[in-house]
């Protein structure tokens, strides 16, 4: 298997030392989150090292389907530059979040969920314009975030003509199995971390709830050749979760 780590463990630590660590470690992928302080790269200190990259667009202060036009046009352009830096980059994929529901959006919930096809239609097309994936995550068990359903989001991203980022944790949280979580043909990226259920933790893999026995065998069954990215909140847990994967893959 293809195996990344989120850069997500190391912030705000230089692109540089992160290369070095995942080098030294083996691992053959990192997927940097695309804003400060890695909105720019140093594309010499890239190749200087044996890992490619995966891109996450930004998360910070970006809603695709605000009613709010301004935020919203501003959130399409940042997602854009991040398809753009993906392939400066080698990269073949990015991941997208889906948006989530303003605080008045409840009111006027159809346009919301109007505005938040057209945007990631339109990013859909220019990804296909841009020669790359782009992989829409499922989100988390949290008021306001949409698309938390991977049935709800694979039905999404069939109209549109995208793919999925499978967030193992996410989907954990909204009940899912680990045999069903893989039975969308669209996933063409995934995100491992654990939890026990109640929360999105970003945990090290086999310190909550999740069966990755069971995932890793669903996985196989698939013939998923996709990378798995480790996405956890620090660097033991990196250490942790990459030892857990090579005890079982």
């Amino acid at each position: 298997m293809k195996i990344g780590v989120s850069n997500l463990a190391f912030y705000p630590e230089t692109f540089k030392r992160i290369l070095e660590y995942l080098e030294a470690q083996g691992v053959g992928f990192c997927e940097i989150i695309n804003e400060y302080p890695y909105n720019e790269i140093d594309e010499d200190v890239l190749e200087s090292y044996d890992v490619k990259l995966t891109v996450h667009a930004p998360l910070s202060d970006i809603n695709l389907a605000s009613h709010n036009q301004s935020i919203r046009t501003s959130s399409i352009s940042e997602v854009k530059k991040s398809m753009d830096r993906a392939v400066k980059w080698d990269s073949e994929l990015v991941v997208v979040h889906p948006g989530s529901m303003p605080v008045l959006g409840r009111k006027i919930e159809e346009t919301i969920f109007q505005y938040n096809y057209e945007s990631l239609q339109e990013l859909s097309n220019y990804a296909d314009d841009c020669g790359i994936y782009m992989c829409v995550e499922n989100m988390p068990v949290i008021e306001s975030l949409l698309f938390q359903d991977l049935k709800e989001l694979n039905s999404l991203l069939e109209d549109i003509g995208a793919y999925m980022t499978l967030d193992v944790g996410h989907a954990h949280n909204s009940g899912f199995s680990p045999q069903d979580m893989v039975q969308y043909p669209l996933i063409k990226h995934i995100h491992l971390s654990d939890n026990d259920g109640t929360w999105d933790h970003h945990n090290a893999l086999g310190t909550g709830s999740i069966d990755f026995d069971s995932f890793f065998e669903a996985l196989n069954d698939v013939n998923y050749d996709g990378v798995l990215v480790v996405e956890v909140k620090n660097p033991q847990d990196v250490v942790e979760s990459l030892k857990y994967i090579k005890n079982r893959v």
